[in-house]
């Protein structure tokens, strides 16, 4: 009888050390997620502003948006990609004096995949929209798709290894 009672006593305290685990691991993926989220988040905001810097810093130091031999990959690249555009931008301002209306870039119906605990790929679909331009300019969707980043962590920080825009299906 003792050493059925002490099997009994065995079997319960593995139970209760597998559910404690699959708890803080199930803690530790809810933390990823919002991890990623706001990564992606910043990663939007700082393309919606321009800010060359914040776009980069989104990516990991060999990151790259786009796939195959059209990819900007590394972080002066990601930056020069931004600053290019905002110069485009203000020379066609000049140009037709006229402001662009802002870009707003969302990341919706996203579905985060962990590969590992340091490796992730998130399958969404990207919209960016024009805002409206005033009376006579309403707002437009200016374009639409499906998206597969993959991302790893580095350091602690979930950062963006690979944006692409245009995945094979």
């Amino acid at each position: 009888m003792k050493s059925l009672t002490r099997l009994a006593v065995f079997a319960l305290a593995a139970l209760l050390a597998s559910v404690a685990i699959a708890a803080a691991n199930d803690a530790l993926r809810v933390q990823d997620r919002i991890q990623i989220e706001d990564l992606m988040w910043k990663y939007a905001r700082a393309l919606d502003t321009e800010n060359a810097e914040a776009y980069a810093a989104t990516y990991t130091p060999d990151g790259q948006f786009g796939t195959g031999a059209n990819a900007t990959k590394g972080r002066e690249a990601l930056k020069k990609m931004i600053n290019d555009f905002k110069q485009r931008n203000i020379d066609n301002e000049a140009k037709t004096k006229e402001k662009r209306p802002p870009l707003y870039h969302m990341v919706t119906n996203h579905s985060i995949e962990f590969v590992d605990k340091d490796h992730a790929r998130v399958n969404a679909y990207y919209i960016t929209v024009s805002a409206a331009g005033g009376a006579n300019v309403p707002a437009r969707v200016a374009a639409a798709g499906r998206e597969v980043d993959e991302l790893v962590r580095v350091n602690g920080e979930w950062l963006i290894k690979v944006r692409d825009v245009a995945p094979k299906d």
